[in-house]
Order: structure tokens, then sequence, then C-alpha cells
């Protein structure tokens, strides 16, 4: 694979923060949803490898065996990350999905319509800013002139920025590299980039092979949620499905090793690699509270300041209002 071409930073302006939004049987109690008995159709879940509780979901089937005899269908779409989700969320080929913080704040700050549906709680080792055992670099504050690898319009993205912003180092004094996480983990490898900014399970599993050295996570920082995000449409329609991703974080709190048995055949990782992550992941969905907007808020604030979003967002006119049965 030619990655070269991978290794250019994106150009500014709307046009490049559209692309970024696209570039952008284990038992748990079932509970009855009146939706299940709508007319039929087809529910599309977007998922990432971590997914937030999406993953857990598709490994029990538990939407499958929910939607049992009604004549729905469940259909699972696979994205390398938030923002690419997004995109599709956008084209309507996708109805529901989970992302970090910033992708939803560069896919409003594109024009993209969706609403925040529902909260994960902040989990501040999930994601961090590594370099290999043996390089130079020691701090963040070494980062001026380096080469760091991230997916643009992502957490890892915000990470970076928080980080850089704390150590007293402008943006443009790092030399930013925009990839996906398979070939971030490829540029990272080869010594084709100096540094990665990363999120789990791709950061346990390098912290397993290479075993890295972390400049930053969000320890210290602004620490942002992870959101559920919708049509605004879904939403409205189906908030039985909130209801269920909250009944399976309360049992994946409670069962991480079932939860790392479930997962790794998954995300095709060993067990104890996958309980390192789960480790540090808690759950518990959420409706989008005001303390959850007003970081939210200040995520796309930051990124508007730093100029990587063309205009300032409002996260508040983005929320849907779950209120939980």
């Amino acid at each position: 694979m030619n990655h070269s071409r991978h290794l250019q930073p994106a150009r500014a302006g709307r046009r490049a923060v559209l692309r970024t939004a696209g570039a952008l049987a284990l038992a748990v109690p079932l509970g009855t949803t009146a939706w299940a008995q709508s007319a039929a159709g087809t529910m599309r879940v977007g998922f990432q490898k971590g997914g937030g509780l999406l993953n857990v979901l598709k490994a029990q089937g538990r939407l499958e065996k929910l939607l049992g005899g009604s004549g729905w269908k469940v259909s699972w779409h696979e994205f390398p990350a938030g923002p690419q989700l997004l995109e599709a969320l956008n084209g309507g080929s996708v109805d529901l999905g989970w992302t970090g913080a910033p992708p939803p704040i560069f896919a409003q700050a594109a024009g993209i319509e969706l609403v925040y549906a529902a909260a994960e709680p902040p989990a501040p080792h999930i994601e961090a800013i590594v370099v290999r055992p043996d390089s130079p670099v020691r701090t963040v504050a070494d980062l001026r002139g380096k080469r760091v690898a991230f997916q643009k319009g992502s957490s890892a993205n915000f990470l970076l920025v928080a980080a850089l912003e704390k150590a007293g180092v402008k943006f443009s004094e790092i030399q930013p590299v925009h990839l996906p996480p398979a070939d971030g983990r490829a540029a990272f490898e080869s010594g084709r980039v100096d540094v990665w900014s990363v999120w789990d399970p791709y950061l346990a599993a390098v912290q397993d092979a290479l075993k890295t050295r972390t400049l930053s996570d969000y320890e210290g920082l602004l620490q942002p949620s992870t959101f559920y995000q919708a049509s605004r449409r879904f939403a409205e329609n189906h908030p039985q499905v909130l209801e269920e991703l909250a009944r399976t974080g309360e049992w994946a709190n409670g069962h991480r090793r079932e939860l790392a048995e479930l997962l790794a055949p998954t995300v095709g990782l060993p067990v104890p690699v996958v309980e390192a992550w789960q480790a540090r992941n808690p759950y518990g969905a959420q409706p989008i509270t005001p303390q959850i907007v007003a970081v939210q808020q200040q995520v796309a604030d930051t990124f508007h300041a730093q100029n990587l979003i063309p205009r300032r967002i409002e996260v508040a006119r983005y929320v849907w209002d779950w209120k939980r049965g």
C-alpha cells in the first residue's frame, strides 16, 4: 500500500471539514419495546472497533433478539473512525452510531444534521499520545517539528490539541499527519511518523506489541464524554434502544472478564489485551445533561479557536432530550 499520499496535511475550508466528517450470548435482561411491534423495517447501526456498547450488542445479538418475530432486521456497518461513521449517518446509510466527542463537532461545522442521543462517561485513559520506547521524545513539549499521526476530527485529534495547548506548543509547530487507525499503526511502526495519538483498542494493542511510552492521556485535561448519535427521527421513534444500551452497560461494568472474552474475537486481539482496555473503560449510557453539554461546548470552542473548524457551533442545538423510563 502506498502510504505517502496519506501523509499530506488536508486543506482547510468547508470542503475539507466535510471531507473530514467523511474520512470524519451473555445474559442481560431484555426490555419490551413498542417500536419492535411497529411496521417492519431495518435498523442500520454503525460501529467501530471498541465502539462503546454497540460491539457488545452486536456480539450478543441483543437487537436481533429484541426484534424477535416483529419483522424488523438489523444491519451492522463497520467504520474505521467516527468521522466516517457520521458522514454515513448524514447520507442516510446508518441510523445510529457511537463516536468520541470531536466527530459530531466537525460534522456539525460541515452542516451535517444529527442529534446527541446519549452519552457515555469520560474515560481519561482509553486514548493516549504515544512514542516508541527508543524515541528521544520525552514530553509533549518535545513535539515541536515532529510528525504526529492521528485521525483528523477524532477524539485523538482533541487529545493532541488539548495536550499541546497545556504544554505551550502551538498546533502549527507540529507536523500533523492525518491517518485512520490502521494506517497510523503502520506509519508509527515503520518510523514514518514520530508520534501517534490513538484510542482503544488500537492503543492497548500497540502498547502490548511495542511497549510504547505515553506522553499524555486525558489525565489533567478537559475530559469530554463519548456519544451515541442518531438522526433526529430515529431518536424520537426508538428511545428504547437507548434503554437497552443503559442496561447492557450496567451488565458490562460488573462482568469485565466475560466482556473481554466476548469482544476479543470481534476485534482480533488476545483476551488479556482486551481486558487491559476494558479495565479503563467505564460504561453508563445516560441522557445528555447540561454539564455534559458545557464540556462538549468547550471542546467545540477549542477547535474553533485553533481554526480547525470554520465556524462556532452551539452544541445544545443538537441535543435530543432522552427521558429515561
